[in-house]
């Protein structure tokens, strides 16, 4: 999934991480931990076309982690919308699904130091011609926008592409980020916004039926999610940090966004 942009902005040094995680790492003696996802996120987390497999960059780094660790992973899924909630309320271990941080998340729920950072874009169709920016697709009343709703593509289309009305009828509301790709590429919606991880992979994979339109809306940053006071955070930065500094999250990076094709 080629993207200089997303490629570069995925190095490990994007971010500080603690100087402990280059040192001897928490040994948790196989405790068994309880990760929840949504297997609807491609190249971080989904089911792969032809095989069935849960795969992708948030599973093998939470392998890796598991090893550097000594910790057992059990996962469950669960949809976007209850997962958070979820998390807070103790029912699962930890959270991943490409979560970014945002202050009024970790109100609720713990989260561990950045994994990865992206860049919000606007995905159209291949042959979209109507708009090119997002001053351009608000004029046009008549052009809709594919949204999941609590997720910050849906807050940054409310407040920063649209009038900041979150009943606006132009987002169409789906449950899951691959229904909303699908809607689009059906032409029952004219844009999807996502992050640059997802949104240039999607690209890659459509032989021209997509495309990244406009100046990108912002950067994010990925975390995993916790429980409150959850005794997992340090480990599992220390971990981060770990793949940081020896080079496994640029490996990652590599294999998920440049040699990874969706449907191959």
């Amino acid at each position: 999934m080629r993207s200089i942009a997303v490629a570069a902005a995925l190095t490990a040094a994007a971010f500080s991480y603690p100087a402990e995680a280059a040192g001897h790492l928490p040994d948790l003696e196989g405790r068994t931990v309880v990760v929840v996802t949504e297997n609807a996120y491609p190249p971080l987390q989904f089911v792969e076309p032809g095989t069935g497999n849960a795969v992708g960059w948030e599973y093998d780094a939470m392998a890796e982690i598991a090893a550097r660790l000594n910790m057992t992973v059990e996962y469950e899924n669960i949809s976007w919308d209850a997962m958070i909630p979820a998390v807070s309320e103790g029912q699962y271990d930890l959270g991943m699904t490409g979560i970014t941080i945002r202050d009024d998340r970790a109100e609720v729920v713990d989260f561990s130091d950045p994994y990865m950072r992206s860049e919000m874009v606007m995905m159209v169709r291949g042959d979209e011609d109507r708009f090119s920016d997002a001053a351009s697709f608000a004029a046009n009343a008549d052009l809709l926008m594919a949204a999941q709703p609590g997720t910050t593509p849906f807050y940054v289309g409310v407040y920063e592409v649209l009038d900041g009305d979150e009943a606006n009828p132009r987002i169409v509301k789906f449950e899951t980020f691959g229904a909303g790709v699908a809607a689009l590429k059906a032409g029952d919606v004219d844009l999807v916004l996502t992050d640059g991880t997802a949104g240039n992979g999607y690209v890659s994979a459509s032989d021209g039926g997509l495309k990244i339109v406009g100046e990108k809306l912002g950067t994010e940053d990925f975390g995993f999610i916790f429980p409150k006071g959850s005794d997992l955070v340090g480990p599992i930065n220390a971990a981060i940090g770990s793949m940081a500094g020896d080079g496994t999250i640029e490996a990652l990076n590599k294999k998920w966004f440049l040699d990874y094709k969706l449907g191959e």
